[in-house]
């Protein structure tokens, strides 16, 4: 059977704030977290908004300790302070663990943001007007005087697991994966297989990405993958809803600390839930599109649930990928029927991107902690926006107010481009 492993501590970063019970409360009540974007100049682009961190200082979270990480790139600086939230919220910052060669950090950390304004204007000087092209000879000679080397090696993705495993002398494991939207919640179940099959004690996992730059806004506006919806901002989130035109760009970063449950008792730490089951898949199809059946996801499903040593009628609630997007919640859907046969209507699903927009990396972790919370108070989210059924999207999505339930099994998906599929089973503790 493996080790048991509990969820002992959470701790997020995001566009609706930090901690962790307001936060909770704003998206029972259905608030966004979108706004016009701030980030860069966003006017000239088909998507003029998102759903930004604002007001975020790295000392309000780690004090003096924050200066060794001052050149920590956002991605970076979201996981350290979500991770000292969580680290906190464990109580493992007044009882350590036992050694440090235990602790490890398993991140889905998206890439940190580029030197943007460097790397243009070294380009602009680059540039030859005679020859109508780029000089790169030119180019790299400036760009070799501009560009910031700390900045450029803070933006490979593996940095954030690497700023957490300093911050907390984790010398155990340490790990990175970046399966786009998917990544946090294949962090998370390769976290736990970790510690079921005795590599470590506690691992730091979840998850942590800003894309909210003109790059990362430009390639998903490429893609249509994103809302348009620039005079309706606060309710351009509409996941399942047949007006649904795309997602809205979100950043921040979900930590957990897993644990084994042993290794918890030891020191007197109460689980908040318990990770039962992972299952993890590949579409093998296409890089952006989903298989028309959801066949990735339909066995990543299945294979979180059994693995659980559960069965469909024991899941009480399905936290969804849910993007807001035409095709992923057409398919999502349609999975999900297909699994769940006739009960899939009778299983409570919902988005909470409808109101902390799309945390590319971050989200399946911070999505995960949400489910711990409804776990913990008995309450669903909502998916907010919705006002319009759509015939291909033919559940019960919890439109517009959370609700009352006892949960005892809840499943978490998250899908990425490149058909990556994973999901995650997550139960009431019980000894």
């Amino acid at each position: 059977m493996g080790r048991r492993t509990v969820i002992t501590g959470i701790g997020w970063v995001t566009p609706l704030g930090c901690d962790i019970e307001d936060v909770w409360g704003r998206l029972l009540r259905c608030e966004s977290g979108i706004e016009p974007t701030t980030l860069f100049d966003a006017r000239t682009f088909p998507t003029t908004f998102s759903a930004e961190v604002k007001n975020f200082r790295l000392e309000d979270f780690l004090g003096a300790d924050a200066a060794r990480h001052a050149d920590a790139a956002r991605n970076s600086r979201f996981a350290l302070a979500a991770a000292q939230l969580a680290w906190t919220y464990a109580g493992l910052d007044k009882a350590p663990p036992r050694r440090q060669e235990r602790v490890g950090v398993y991140l889905g950390g998206g890439e940190g943001p580029i030197d943007f304004d460097n790397f243009v204007s070294a380009a602009v000087a680059g540039w030859s007007a005679a020859e109508n092209r780029l000089d790169c000879v030119r180019w790299a000679a400036v760009a070799a005087e501009r560009l910031n080397a700390v900045r450029e090696i803070e933006q490979d993705p593996n940095m954030a697991a690497a700023h957490v495993a300093v911050q907390f002398h984790a010398a155990g494991p340490n790990f990175n994966t970046l399966t786009a939207c998917a990544a946090s919640t294949q962090a998370l179940g390769e976290a736990y297989s970790i510690i079921r099959r005795g590599d470590a004690d506690v691992m730091i996992s979840g998850g942590a990405h800003s894309m909210i730059h003109p790059l990362g806004t430009t390639g998903f506006n490429r893609l249509t993958a994103l809302s348009t919806r620039n005079d309706e901002y606060k309710t351009s989130s509409r996941p399942f809803d047949r007006t649904r035109d795309g997602f809205v760009l979100g950043e921040g970063s979900g930590i957990l600390i897993l644990e084994e449950l042993e290794h918890a008792r030891a020191r007197g730490a109460k689980p908040l839930a318990e990770i039962t089951g992972y299952g993890s898949t590949a579409d093998a199809f296409r890089i952006t599109d989903i298989h028309e059946t959801g066949r990735g996801g339909i066995a990543a499903m299945r294979t979180a649930i059994e693995s659980a040593g559960l069965t469909i009628d024991q899941i009480d609630y399905i936290s969804t990928h849910g993007t807001g997007t035409e095709e992923n919640d057409k398919i999502e859907s349609l999975a999900i029927r297909t699994l769940f046969g006739e009960r899939a209507k009778q299983v409570p699903a919902s988005s909470v991107k409808s109101m902390f927009g799309h945390l590319i990396a971050a989200a399946g972790a911070v999505e995960l902690i949400t489910c711990v919370l409804a776990i913990r108070d008995g309450i669903m989210p909502p998916t907010a926006n919705y006002r319009e059924p759509d015939p291909n999207c033919d559940l019960d999505y919890i439109p517009n107010a959370a609700r009352k339930a006892e949960l005892r099994h809840v499943l978490s998906n998250s899908f990425g481009f490149g058909g990556q599929n994973d999901s995650l089973v997550l139960s009431v503790f019980e000894e």
